[in-house]
C-alpha cells in the first residue's frame, strides 16, 4: 500500500446499490491500476418473521472502510409471515447498523456514504413532531462512524446535530448533470433561465445559473394551512416572481423529485409565458406516484426532459422514457472516496464549475 493512503480501502456495497456501488469499484482499481476489488463480500440475511442480519465474509481489519447504501431503493423485497414487502428507508438504516455491528471494531475507519441521506426530508422539527434526520446522524456518530457522506442534501445545516469527532460531507453533483445536458439540447446559451420551483431551492437555483450567467426566476407555493392532505399542506397556486420568460429555455432545477406534481405545475406555468423549451434537472428523481402525469405532460408538450442521477433507486420502466436521461455519477463518487482516502481536500470536488463553463462556451461557439 502507497503511503500516500491513509488506510487500506475497503467498500461496503449494500445489496439496495449494488449495480452502483460495483461501478464506483471499477472505477477506483482504474485510479489505483490494480485488478483486486475493494468489495468486502457480505451477506444480507432476512428471515421470515421480518428480522435480520448481515454477515461480513471476509476481515475488515485496519481498513479505511465505505459502507455505501441507498436508503431510497424501495425496490427491494423481502417475505414476511408470507406477505412480500418492500423495503423502506428505515429497514436500509438498520442494514446499515447491522454491517457496523458486524465489523465489530475492528476497521481503522468507519465512513457511510448514503448518495440520498436518510430521512433528509425530515430535518427540522415543529412542535410534536419527529426529528429522524438529525437523531440518525447522532446514532451513527456514537456507533465510531467518522466521516457521514451524501449528494445534495435537503439542508446541508443538519450537520449541526453532529458534535466535532464526526464529519459530514454534502457533495453537489452539479457538474455530472449540466454537462449532460449541454452535451444533449439544442439551446441558444444567452437565452437560459433557471427556475426555482419554490423559496427552499432557490439557493440551488443561483449556484445552477452561475454556469450560464443567466438570470433566475422563482415560484412562490400558496398553500392552504387549514386542512392537510397526505400528511401536508396542499398548493392552491404558484406565484412567479422573475423576468420575461417568453422565448427562454427554461431549467427547473430542485434536489429532488418525489411525487413531481411541483415540477409539473411549474412546467406548465412557465410554458403558459412563452418558454420554448423546459427542462427539468434534479438530483434525485424517485416517482412515488407513477409516470403518468409526466407522460402525459411530455406529450402534451408541457416539458421537453429530465435530467437526473442514478444515486438512489429509480424503476426500469423510467429510463424507457424517452424524455428521461439519466446520469451516471460513480465517477464522481469514485473520486469522493479516493480523495477521502488519500486524506486531501475536497474542495476541487465541491467546486469545479470551469470545466463546465468551458464546455458551455465551446457550445456557444459551435465548436460541440
Amino acid at each position: 500500500m502507497s503511503s500516500k493512503y491513509k488506510d487500506e480501502l475497503g467498500l461496503i456495497v449494500m445489496d439496495n446499490i449494488k449495480e452502483f456501488g460495483e461501478s464506483v469499484d471499477k472505477h477506483l482499481m482504474k485510479k489505483r491500476n490494480t485488478t483486486e476489488s475493494f468489495i468486502i463480500p457480505k451477506e444480507e440475511i432476512r428471515f421470515s418473521s421480518g428480522d435480520g442480519k448481515v454477515m461480513l465474509k471476509d476481515s475488515t481489519r485496519e481498513k479505511d472502510l465505505y459502507i455505501i447504501s441507498d436508503v431510497g431503493n424501495n425496490g427491494m423485497v423481502y417475505k414476511m409471515a408470507g406477505y412480500t414487502n418492500h423495503m423502506s428507508p428505515d429497514d436500509h438504516f438498520q442494514d446499515i447498523k447491522r454491517v457496523i455491528s458486524a465489523d465489530g471494531g475492528e476497521a481503522a475507519r468507519l465512513s457511510v456514504f448514503m448518495p440520498l441521506l436518510y430521512a433528509s426530508r425530515q430535518h427540522k422539527r415543529h412542535a410534536g413532531e419527529s426529528l429522524d434526520c438529525p437523531l440518525a446522524l447522532q446514532e451513527l456518530e456514537r456507533l465510531n462512524v467518522k466521516e457521514i457522506i451524501t449528494c445534495d442534501a435537503h439542508d446541508p445545516r443538519v450537520e449541526n446535530a453532529l458534535s466535532t469527532s464526526t464529519s459530514f460531507d454534502s457533495f453537489y453533483v452539479t457538474n455530472e448533470l449540466v454537462r449532460s445536458f449541454i452535451i444533449n439540447e439544442d439551446f441558444d446559451p444567452d437565452k437560459i433561465i433557471i427556475i426555482s420551483p419554490d423559496t427552499g431551492a432557490v439557493e440551488r437555483a443561483i449556484y445552477n445559473a452561475g454556469y450560464f450567467n443567466s438570470d433566475v426566476g422563482m415560484f412562490y407555493k400558496r398553500r392552504d394551512y387549514s386542512r392537510m392532505e397526505n400528511g401536508k399542506n396542499p398548493i392552491v397556486a404558484h406565484d412567479y416572481l422573475g423576468t420575461d420568460l417568453l422565448g427562454m429555455t427554461v431549467i427547473i432545477t430542485d434536489d429532488m423529485i418525489s411525487s413531481g406534481g411541483s415540477m409539473i405545475d411549474t412546467a406548465k406555468n412557465v410554458k403558459q409565458r412563452g418558454a420554448t423549451k423546459v427542462i427539468m434537472i434534479t438530483t434525485f428523481a424517485m416517482f412515488v406516484e407513477g409516470l403518468e402525469e409526466f407522460d402525459k405532460a411530455y406529450e402534451n408538450g408541457i416539458f421537453d426532459a429530465a435530467y437526473s442521477t442514478n444515486l438512489t433507486y429509480v424503476d426500469q420502466e423510467v429510463n424507457k422514457r424517452p424524455w428521461y436521461h439519466q446520469v451516471d455519477c460513480s465517477g464522481f463518487a469514485a473520486d469522493i472516496i479516493d480523495t477521502l482516502n488519500s486524506g486531501n481536500s475536497t474542495a476541487n470536488l465541491k467546486n469545479g464549475k470551469q470545466k463546465v463553463m468551458e464546455m458551455l462556451d465551446k457550445k456557444k461557439k459551435g465548436e460541440l
